[in-house]
């Protein structure tokens, strides 16, 4: 029996000594019961060996059954950045007796600036030596409302924070072309891999969260499983990629073995060592940043001649100006306030493009009014045309002949008068 009582008190002192993410958003604020507890550190215990719905959001203690207030989540500046606190309890953050227990550092305790201990800091429990050897920790993304309806495969890491954890306070990176949540808000997810030193366990805890100030609506890219590349870029996983699951009973998505460079024995971590950059991963797009507006092809116009706004030869006399080689000015959100005004060609195109109005593809004869001419009816040369056509009556030799001198003389007369 006292073997057992000092077996579970020492687990009940390496609980309080890890670490986890801190912030109104997140799930088992108040541990994983009912009731405020300013004192919570249920969302610290490592996961280490665990089936995957015991480890997945950190179900083994039920932490996933615990959301955030309403109205809570974590707010995710389109090219911004957003502030966590990362402690072993929420009583050593700014989340407890307005921060009267908190330090820099994450259990509440002052350390120097070089703090390094050959062996491993164990307190707080950073599975460190030193700032250097911090591993990194990083924040994923899903754009499901429910919980429940995320999965390792569409959870993607948004943003990494190389040697971390160190210090309480953490600043993260977004990506500039972070699409919009949906109207539910969208799950994030937090972790990280202790880089040796200690038991190789992981970290996995969920929060709400909401994308705000997003210019594009591009979707993020299907994540794929980060691969060992040390020294190796070529070989990393490049793009979208999920988070570290690993050393536990199920769905583990990466294996490890033998020694990194340093030659310490490998540990999937959140750096450059599984293709990870620091700060926000920009990569995870499934393509160019697209904006929300209505005119989305930049450029170009969508069901229309390559290299043209018409059919006519790469050219066109919309709104009085000639659109050689180039799209129309729909295509940039805005349209001509004038158009044809004696086309007859009715063929609409760049109507995806254009907001205000339909421009009509110009008719194929080589010269076409503007849009500032009037048509004149009928005109001189319709009169000389109807004239000339007088001499094809079908008359009599004697007739035509007094035709053709009645209009030289009609022509005479009318010689000092203005042409036509």
């Amino acid at each position: 029996m006292l073997k057992t009582l000092l077996g579970a008190s020492l687990c009940f002192g390496v609980v309080h000594a890890h670490l986890a993410a801190w912030h109104k958003g997140m799930y088992c604020l108040n541990g994983n019961k009912a009731g405020q507890d300013l004192n919570s550190y249920d969302i610290v215990t490592p996961l280490y060996q665990l089936s995957f719905n015991d480890w997945w959001f950190h179900h083994v203690n039920g932490c996933d059954n615990y959301p955030p207030a309403d109205g809570d989540y974590i707010n995710l500046p389109a090219g911004g950045s957003f502030t966590i606190e990362i402690g072993s309890n929420r009583a050593k953050t700014s989340l407890s007796y307005g921060g009267r227990d908190m330090s820099d550092w994450p259990d509440g305790n002052t350390y120097p600036e070089d703090y390094n201990v050959p062996s491993c800091i164990t307190s707080p429990n950073m599975h460190a030596q030193n700032r250097s050897m911090a591993a990194g920790t990083a924040f994923a993304i899903s754009y499901q409302s429910d919980i429940k309806a995320v999965t390792p495969e569409n959870l993607v890491v948004f943003s990494v924070r190389y040697n971390t954890p160190w210090k309480r306070v953490v600043v993260y990176d977004v990506p500039a072309a972070m699409p919009p949540c949906p109207a539910g808000g969208c799950i994030c997810a937090w972790g990280w891999v202790p880089n040796n030193c200690g038991q190789p366990n992981m970290y996995h805890q969920p929060f709400r969260c909401r994308v705000s100030g997003s210019t594009s609506n591009t979707p993020l890219a299907a994540p794929k499983p980060p691969v060992w590349c040390e020294n190796n870029s070529g070989a990393c996983t490049k793009g979208a990629k999920q988070m570290v699951y690993w050393n536990q009973n199920e769905r583990n998505n990466i294996w490890v073995s033998g020694y990194d460079a340093a030659g310490d024995f490998k540990s999937p971590t959140y750096n450059a060592k599984l293709g990870f950059k620091d700060g926000a991963q920009n990569d995870i797009f499934a393509g160019p940043a697209s904006s929300g507006s209505s005119s989305s092809n930049s450029g170009s116009n969508s069901g229309s001649n390559s290299g043209s706004s018409s059919s006519n030869g790469g050219s066109s006399s919309n709104s009085g100006s000639s659109n050689s080689g180039s799209s129309n000015s729909g295509s940039s959100g805005s349209s001509s306030p004038s158009s044809n005004s004696n086309t007859s060609n009715d063929t609409p195109t760049n109507t995806s493009n254009n907001d205000t109005t339909n421009n009509l593809a110009p008719s194929s004869s080589s010269s076409s009014t503007t849009s500032g001419q009037k048509n004149s009816a009928p005109s001189c040369q319709n009169k000389r045309r109807r004239r000339r056509s007088l001499l094809d009556i079908d008359v009599s030799p004697i007739k035509r002949s007094n035709l053709i001198e009645g209009v030289k003389a009609h022509r005479r007369r009318a010689s000092a008068a203005p042409a036509w």
